[in-house]
């Protein structure tokens, strides 16, 4: 690993861990508590032999080698000295050697002093979209998941967790490090979409145990937005299907969003996305609202690599 030179010893630092998934639930978290706490970046991992190349890319009909997805580590230095916190975002999940994927993963979180590891993941169930999220928790001993009650999380009595979101914590158990998977609910039929909902409950749930606290508004606004959009949408395919009874189509598969045209940027699209990287340069606070907007153009992936140097370590 990369790992940038003159790192000092950290204080009881903790791990969280996120990836793509259903609702972008776990992503969504830990880009919001990376921009928010200002975070910096620390290392990257990206085995080759583990992540092959998927795709090439077109531009103006030559075509390019597509890049491989990342890895990579932020940190935040706990100005209250109670725990540092080291966030994990992947591009994607490795399709083979996940074990060993994860296994080094928890190499390099032992080496900084890592003792417990967080993966934060969705929960598909048959809730309403206007009802609140719950987050269910699954732990690795018996005192986390008193930990757990005290605070009134939702136990996952039983099932399994895909992914790296739970291999990761079996390889921290392995390892004797604690670790937590916190699962935020979304509906069941929208698991194709965003909801930020899901994404909210976890932070709330982790501000609960870490004692970090974490400023919200933004999160909040955007679940509003969605909630409403998700209820409107609810309501229209309801009503379709009650005049089209006679259709054999499921109820999941109407609620199926259309493939959008590839996103074209209007001159002041442009521009104000420019002076939200600006303003994020001087203040890493605001880089979540330059994400919300890069989403809402449907351009983020075009600009990942961009938000995520805004990271990078300035000294």
């Amino acid at each position: 690993m990369n790992l940038i030179d003159g790192v000092q010893a950290l204080k009881s630092p903790w791990m969280i861990a996120v990836w793509p998934g259903m609702g972008n639930v776990g992503l969504t978290a830990g880009y919001y508590l990376m921009a928010k706490l200002g975070m910096e970046l620390l290392s990257e991992y990206s085995p080759p032999e583990l992540f092959d190349i998927d795709y090439v890319e077109v531009e103006r009909g030559v075509i390019h080698t597509g890049a491989r997805p990342r890895s990579r580590f932020f940190l935040w230095k706990d100005p209250e000295e109670q725990h540092d916190l080291v966030v994990l975002i992947g591009e994607a999940q490795p399709q083979f050697g996940k074990y060993s994927y994860c296994k080094k993963m928890i190499s390099y979180a032992q080496d900084l002093g890592i003792k417990r590891v967080f993966t934060f993941a969705a929960m598909a169930t048959g809730m309403h979209p206007e009802h609140e999220s719950r987050v269910f928790a699954a732990v690795t001993d018996q005192e986390d998941l008193k930990e757990m009650r005290v605070n009134n999380l939702e136990i996952l009595q039983e099932g399994n967790i895909s992914g790296l979101n739970g291999i990761l914590l079996g390889a921290a158990a392995d390892k004797g490090l604690s670790g937590t998977c916190l699962l935020g609910e979304m509906p069941h039929i929208f698991s194709q979409l965003p909801f930020p909902k899901a994404s909210l409950a976890v932070l709330k749930a982790f501000r609960l145990i870490s004692g970090i606290e974490i400023e919200t508004s933004e999160l909040v606004e955007q679940a509003q937005t969605m909630e409403k959009k998700l209820g409107e949408l609810l309501s229209q395919v309801e009503k379709s299907m009650g005049e089209k009874a006679e259709q054999s189509e499921s109820f999941e598969e109407s609620l199926q969003p259309e493939v959008p045209e590839q996103p074209k940027l209007t001159p002041g699209e442009e521009q104000r996305i420019e002076q939200l990287f600006e303003e994020a340069k001087q203040n890493r606070s605001k880089a979540y609202v330059l994400k919300q907007e890069l989403d809402r153009l449907e351009v983020f992936a075009d600009y990942e690599d961009r938000f995520l140097d805004l990271f990078k370590n300035r000294g």
